[in-house]
């Protein structure tokens, strides 16, 4: 979604004069609008530079205070207008200037950013450093699980490998029901994986996410190809951040039951 931009035009047209020009000019018949002709306005504001403008203010109040349409809304407004941004429109809006970083970086805008982009289910949480960085850590958390049904369609072994956390307490148990514990048992359970299956194209929806500083988990359900009418898995992946970026530490994959997709 674009920045909503909102503009104004208030800039003065002075007719330039000549070298020869006398002071009949001055008598020159003014425009019916409020623009500046020669140095004075129609209407009842003859004072020059005092044209009102569409916001209710005049030229002159606009030049001292440099305010802009956009920076003369009231706060909850403003909140209003920047919730119909996207992540990259807002971050964008932030560096324009200092009243619009200040209302970019507002925890109320990232807080509905969120619940648009992701879930409404955490109303409750109070997020230690605030809305924005919580909203960028879920970002990143979710991009990593796309990540890995990425490595999973095209059958990369070394993306994966490189994903799972190399440690002894990390765990895999696929659709199959068999549990795979440690990082070389783990890896080799996708070799086997990659080596007999073709590559699969996973629909994955009704995705969850939760980050708690330097872990984080996603919940969600995956469909196999484009067959959403069948029964779907239900998948649960936990992730650390060790130096500078998440890893897999869990990866869970089982059957839904019929009965529990019926009320789904």
């Amino acid at each position: 979604m674009d920045i909503i931009s909102f503009t104004l035009s208030s800039s003065s047209q002075k007719r330039p004069q000549s070298d020869g020009s006398s002071s009949s000019n001055k008598n020159e018949k003014l425009c019916n609008c409020f623009c500046h002709c020669n140095g004075g306005v129609s209407g009842s504001d003859s004072e020059p530079g005092n044209a009102p403008h569409l916001n209710g203010g005049t030229e002159k109040q606009t030049a001292v205070t440099g305010a802009s349409m956009m920076e003369q809304l009231v706060p909850e407004i403003t909140t209003h207008a920047l919730s119909y941004l996207d992540y990259p429109s807002l971050c964008r809006l932030s560096m324009t200037n200092s009243h619009m970083r200040k209302a970019a970086n507002d925890d109320n805008a990232w807080k509905a950013l969120y619940h648009k982009d992701f879930t409404s289910e955490q109303d409750s949480v109070t997020p230690v450093n605030g809305w924005k960085a919580y909203y960028a850590a879920t970002r990143a958390i979710v991009n990593v699980n796309v990540e890995f049904f990425n490595f999973i369609r095209v059958r990369s072994l070394p993306e994966m490998s490189r994903l799972w956390l190399n440690a002894d307490y990390v765990k895999c148990v696929h659709a199959s029901g068999e549990l795979f514990s440690g990082y070389n048992a783990v890896v080799q359970s996708w070799q086997l994986a990659f080596n007999w299956e073709q590559g699969v194209n996973f629909q994955v929806r009704d995705v969850r996410a939760r980050v708690l500083s330097d872990m984080a988990w996603v919940t969600m359900k995956t469909y196999v190809g484009d067959h959403l009418d069948t029964g779907p898995f239900n998948v649960t992946n936990v992730f650390e951040f060790h130096n500078g970026r998440w890893y897999m530490v869990h990866h869970h994959s089982s059957v839904l039951d019929e009965v529990e997709h019926q009320n789904a």
